[in-house]
């Protein structure tokens, strides 16, 4: 405002004191949308980050964008009530067209208040996405150890069938006992890697 003044902005200059209120006011409001498109585009990124992987830094960039919106708010909301009194016209001390600049104003100030929504809803359905992809990586991690568990299971069995050394074991005798174990462990691995795969478990 003091480099239009400065700039010599004829209106600003000849206008009385209501004009250079609804001036103030009307770049108060429209700085806001300039924040607003800030914290928008941090949350663009922040969706596009969270939807590859989520890390707890996002979770932390989140809150601090949650944060602000809050502040936002709770600025923005009074303020709405001052200007939508001035635009009413009740005040003697506007005059002219003021009035009806203060309207153009609060319209400002409302779509500032809806963006500022939409963003609250962002946000919140953003912290659910994070929380999926943390769930999502849960199971994933939980799978593999799954299937990691499954394969071994019958592995432990045999293993543990032919370490119990009883003395009329046939097969542990016999020169072939050894590899042949070995051989069905690994037959016994793929075929239930095999099968996993079948069943889109892998």
């Amino acid at each position: 405002m003091r480099d239009r003044i400065r700039k010599g902005n004829i209106k600003l200059r000849r206008s009385s004191a209501d004009y250079l209120l609804y001036s103030l006011l009307d770049t108060l409001v429209d700085n806001y949308f300039v924040v607003l498109e800030k914290i928008g585009d941090k949350l663009e990124d922040l969706e596009i980050r969270m939807l590859d992987e989520a890390v707890k830094e996002d979770l932390q960039e989140l809150h601090k964008s949650k944060r602000d919106l809050i502040y936002l708010r709770k600025y923005i909301w009074p303020l709405r009530e001052v200007i939508s009194l001035l635009s009413k016209g009740s005040s003697l001390h506007l005059q002219g067209n003021t009035a009806l600049y203060l309207r153009d104003v609060y319209d400002h100030c409302i779509h500032v208040i809806d963006t500022l929504e939409t963003f609250r809803e962002v946000s919140s359905g953003l912290m659910d996405v994070y929380l999926s992809s943390i769930s999502n990586r849960m199971n994933a991690v939980m799978k593999t150890l799954t299937i990691i568990s499954t394969i071994f299971i019958p592995l432990t069995f045999l293993v543990g069938v032919y370490g119990m050394n009883f003395k009329f074991m046939p097969e542990l005798n016999e020169t072939w006992a050894y590899p042949a174990v070995w051989i069905v462990m690994v037959v016994v691995a793929s075929l239930m890697l095999i099968w996993f795969r079948r069943k889109r478990w892998l």
